[in-house]
């Protein structure tokens, strides 16, 4: 199921390609050397020399980019070690992921630098010159995701790993140079010279596992912030402001990102985290360009019913794969136990989404947010030939990941 993109050149010819503004039917995407060279209606008459792939009934898409994701196939990216980085990144291929972010916890220092030297090895790995991995994603650098959350809102990952941003620490991150996205909880002591120093770095600077006010957000977006990590999971709302500041009742992270078109956020669209019509209020409020579909999903993707670690196996939390949704012992929602290919087939069936926005929000968007879309994310001349065949229930037929490396690599 999963080509690698060589010499050769091929072409997908006769299926509906989604772009990033229609359905272009009876499509003929030709690729070679790990680039798209032609988009268009089928021509009159194809070279010979062409490997025609039929792509009858099915949908031609951009491979899709997750850029919120903790593991998957009984890894966790925390675990800390290549073979642990590898197996989850091979298994969120065959899901469709072509590109994506490796996304840290709240662990410690010492399991946070472990997992970034983790990365690092398999994505070096990828690089022109070198033994190539065409059964991975490209790695386009890590989500700095914990350990800068507020312990009221810490969610499934560990309380006690939960810490404010203090430079010494977060610098020592941001020096492998593979920080892309940095979150900090935007009421925390040091958030705003994280904020500064991420947007810095050129990172997509966010907010996520926070109780902040409107005034908290607005400084943090002065500083560089946003993003908003997973909409309605684990942030602030003005009850939960209420609690915390006392009256009068003062605007929550929920109501800045909807304020504000300049911030953008994601939903955790695996038909548990979020009912159908918050998906598409979502959409409606921010619009394609400015929602991300993004997975969320634990080592129990893909592995049994049962009781999983969350995080670094020595610093682990645990949560409950139902066969569903992971929950925490608590029994409230914890990370997702899917793929993000589900989250585009449930996006697509249970809301009025268009397709064509819905993978925008899996490819095009996340691409822009993270500042790769000359590279991928749309069926586009020039573009990586990084590209999918789904067929007309969503579900992945053929991965072609291109061996073409991001310029500037």
């Amino acid at each position: 199921m999963v080509s690698p993109e060589d010499s050769l050149v091929r072409a997908f010819v006769g299926g509906t390609s989604v772009l990033p503004d229609r359905l272009l039917e009876n499509s003929y995407v030709e690729f070679s050397q790990g680039r798209i060279q032609k988009v268009s209606a089928i021509p009159k008459r194809i070279r010979r020399d062409i490997e025609v792939i039929d792509a009858t009934g099915s949908y031609v898409t951009p491979g899709m980019i997750d850029i919120h994701v903790h593991g998957g196939a009984g890894a966790d990216f925390m675990d800390g070690t290549v073979d642990a980085v590898a197996k989850a990144c091979e298994a969120h291929l065959l899901h469709g992921v072509t590109t994506i972010f490796p996304t840290t916890t709240t662990g410690s220092e010492a399991s946070i630098h472990a997992m970034i030297n983790a990365v690092s090895s398999v994505r070096g790995d990828s690089l022109p010159g070198s033994q190539d991995v065409p059964w991975l994603p490209h790695i386009e650098g890590i989500h700095l995701y914990g350990p800068y959350f507020t312990p009221e809102k810490s969610g499934c990952h560990k309380k006690d790993g939960c810490r404010t941003p203090v430079r010494s620490e977060f610098e020592s991150y941001f020096k492998t140079g593979l920080v892309k996205i940095a979150t900090c909880a935007a009421e925390l002591p040091g958030c705003i010279d994280f904020y500064r120093y991420a947007k810095k770095r050129g990172c997509l600077v966010t907010c996520g596992h926070s109780n902040a006010s409107w005034s908290e957000m607005a400084a943090a977006h002065k500083a560089g912030m946003s993003h908003v990590d997973h909409f309605w999971c684990a942030m602030s709302s003005v009850a939960s402001v209420r609690s915390r500041l006392g009256p009068p009742m003062q605007g929550s992270m929920l109501e800045f990102v909807l304020g504000h078109p300049t911030m953008s956020t994601e939903v955790i669209a695996d038909g548990q985290h979020l009912a159908p019509e918050l998906l598409e209020f979502a959409w409606r409020m921010k619009g394609p360009k400015m929602l991300c579909l993004v997975s969320d999903t634990s080592r129990a993707m893909d592995m049994p019913v049962g009781k999983y670690t969350f995080g670094n196996q020595d610093e682990n939390v645990w949560i409950y794969n139902d066969g569903m949704v992971g929950r925490s012992e608590e029994g409230g929602l914890a990370s997702s136990v899917v793929g993000l290919d589900h989250c585009v087939r449930h996006t697509a069936s249970a809301t009025e989404i268009p397709l064509v926005d819905v993978i925008r929000m899996a490819t095009l968007t996340p691409a822009e947010r993270t500042g790769i879309d000359d590279q991928t994310g749309s069926i586009q001349v020039g573009k990586r030939a990084d590209l999918l065949l789904l067929s007309k229930t969503l579900r992945v037929q053929r991965v072609v990941r291109s061996l073409a490396a991001p310029e500037g690599r």
